[in-house]
């Protein structure tokens, strides 16, 4: 039924499912919108009559009570401001009355029109016996004017209220059946929705297997044909009268399995050369590794192969040549090898003579050095030794200089003492004389002033008492100043001392100096003996590496010559002349002291440092 699609292209193809889907996309996107508007107009007329009616029925009802209380008022005002103040009020009542009816009118005379007018006619006809009300109270017949209020007044009041809640009541049943309205409009665009979306999954399915049979399977079969022909299989490709890509493809993979049916043909041709070529050069160069340098190629190759031919020939005439040459080369540097191995380890017994003398040479001079090293490290602690006690003597003397400065200072204040007691003294002296003169005026007084007397000889006998205490005070502190004079000179004498002490610890350190100077002399001496022995060991031991060296290098020349030679031997090159290799000459027999076997370069030993360390003699 829908074969025309094998020959859509495969954009076309998938441009008509995304345009059905796009389609349903749209039609269930309008249907949304559609449904969502309704509800928003529903909803918006419910929240604005619904609320709009309630809030002005709510303010009637407020606006009756407001009245009731101004007429209540009114007929109690106490005198003419507080009545003018209520027939203010009444009036701004009566048009807030009327103003809210009328705003709920406007929303609910749609709704309940005969109701809404009945509400008019009654706040009308209450605000006219309100009035009545009044102008009763104002005329002074207090009793028609409360039978007004308790009776009609009161009934119109009532029936106000009693018509507003009728209208309450309405408008929420009203509100009520609005809600079920939109409740019922929401079900039935869910349902739609819902049935849209089905519609809309069951036609993408449908899309997805026409895609499936139209574009995945035939793909699927034409991977798993291509896959039976790169394994070397033989099928037919299916498809190829399609006019879609897919055609295209199942083309173009027909005239893959005809190239390679082809290609095929040409391989088997060249396996069977490359077999001929094989053979052949498997077996000579199994002779070539045997030895056999006289083998060459004489079979008959095929064009394509005539050129590796030729290099194998030239290649195996060129190692015939050169395992010849190395034949005869291997006998020459034998031979010089030999010599060299010989003169080598005549040189290493002088070297190691020599070696020998420069070691004991350089222990004798380390001990030398050793015991410079002790006397110099001995004459240190003792220049510290004396350091210290040169430290130690000044801060002895300067503590005694601070000792005498601060007797000093307490001695000057001593004699500031001594002024303030000089001055207390006189104070006292001066309050004995007031008091004295304080009884002579009391006694004048006669009876009166006799406590002024008892005061004055109390005061007498205190200036009294701080005059001997003042006394006291004096002798005390000049015993106090002759013993700091005595502290004085013992810290002067201790002084003195330290002085001679310092003048001996500096003589110590001068002679000291002069032993440090010696050592120092006679360590550069030793210095400069050390640098150069140090540097005759290194040259001679270096040299006896290079000896060690140098033999052990020509005894492995002369090894590897051999086996070279005994190497060469085993290839046949055809030549008749070529001389055979002798064998190789023994090396006379030298000190095993010297180098044991095998010879192995010796470690050069560690020469002796110049004496330039940290611990040098310069430290002093």
């Amino acid at each position: 039924m829908l074969e025309f699609l094998n020959n859509w292209r495969l954009p076309k193809k998938l441009w008509a499912a995304f345009s059905l889907i796009n389609v349903l996309i749209a039609i269930v996107g309008i249907n949304g919108f559609l449904s969502t508007r309704e509800l928003s107009a529903i909803a918006k007329s419910h929240v604005e009559r619904g609320m709009a009616g309630m809030s002005g029925l709510t303010d009637v009802i407020s606006n009756v009570k407001e009245q009731r209380i101004i007429v209540y008022s009114y007929y109690n005002a106490a005198n003419a401001d507080d009545a003018q103040n209520l027939r203010d009020r009444l009036k701004v009542a009566d048009e807030e009355l009327l103003k809210s009816v009328d705003s709920y009118k406007a929303v609910g005379e749609e709704a309940f029109p005969a109701e809404s007018a009945e509400l008019r006619s009654r706040a009308v006809a209450l605000t006219q016996m309100n009035d009545r009300i009044f102008a009763l109270r104002t005329a002074g017949d207090f009793d028609g004017a409360m039978a007004l209020i308790k009776g009609d007044g009161k009934k119109a009041s009532h029936d106000m209220i009693e018509q507003t809640d009728k209208l309450i009541e309405l408008t929420r049943q009203r509100v009520a059946s609005k809600a079920d309205e939109g409740e019922q409009t929401t079900q039935t665009a869910t349902i739609l929705c819902v049935a849209l979306a089905l519609l809309a999954m069951g036609l993408i399915v449908f899309i997805w297997l026409l895609i499936n049979r139209s574009v995945a399977a035939p793909m699927s079969r034409i991977a798993h044909v291509t896959s039976t022909l790169a394994e070397g299989g033989k099928v037919d490709v299916p498809y190829r009268e399609r006019g879609d890509e897919i055609g295209e493809i199942a083309e173009a993979v027909e005239q893959f399995r005809v190239a390679a049916e082809a290609r095929a043909e040409i391989d088997a041709v060249q396996a069977r050369e490359q077999e001929v070529v094989t053979s052949t050069l498997r077996s000579s160069l199994q002779a070539i590794s045997e030895g056999d340098l006289t083998q060459s190629i004489s079979a008959d190759f095929p064009p394509a192969y005539a050129e590796l031919k030729s290099n194998f020939n030239t290649a195996v005439g060129a190692l015939r040549d050169l395992i010849g040459a190395v034949a005869e080369s291997a006998v020459a540097i034998r031979t010089g090898s030999s010599e060299i191995a010989q003169a080598s380890e005549d040189l290493a017994r002088r070297t190691e003579s020599n070696a020998a003398s420069l070691e004991e040479t350089s222990a004798a001079i380390t001990q030398m050095d050793e015991r410079l090293r002790a006397t110099a490290a001995a004459a240190g602690r003792t220049v510290q030794r004396a350091d210290g006690a040169m430290n130690v003597v000044g801060s002895g003397r300067e503590i005694a200089d601070e000792a005498v400065q601060a007797m000093g200072r307490v001695s000057e204040s001593a004699k500031g003492i001594d002024s303030v007691i000089e001055g207390l003294d006189k104070i006292a002296f001066q309050t004995r004389v007031l008091a004295m003169n304080a009884a002579v005026e009391a006694g004048r007084a006669g009876d009166a002033g006799r406590g002024f007397a008892v005061v004055a000889d109390l005061v007498s006998a205190l200036a009294m008492r701080s005059e001997e205490e003042a006394k006291r005070a004096r002798e005390q502190l000049t015993a106090t100043q002759a013993d700091i004079g005595t502290a004085v000179e013992a810290v002067q004498r201790v002084d003195g001392a330290l002085q001679n002490i310092s003048g001996d610890v500096t003589e110590v350190h001068s002679l000291l100096s002069n032993i440090a100077s010696d050592n120092q002399a006679q360590s550069s001496t030793i210095t400069e003996i050390s640098a150069t022995i140090g540097t005759m060991d290194q040259a001679t031991q270096q040299n006896a590496a290079m000896v060690e060296e140098t033999s052990a290098a020509a005894r492995n020349l002369n090894s590897e010559v051999t086996s070279l030679s005994d190497r060469a031997a085993m290839f046949r090159t055809g030549e008749t002349g070529l001389r055979s290799a002798p064998r190789p000459v023994a090396a006379p027999a030298f000190s095993p002291s010297f180098v044991s076997a095998p010879v192995e370069p010796a470690p050069l030993r560690k020469p002796m440092k110049a004496l330039t360390t940290a611990d040098d003699w310069m430290d002093f």
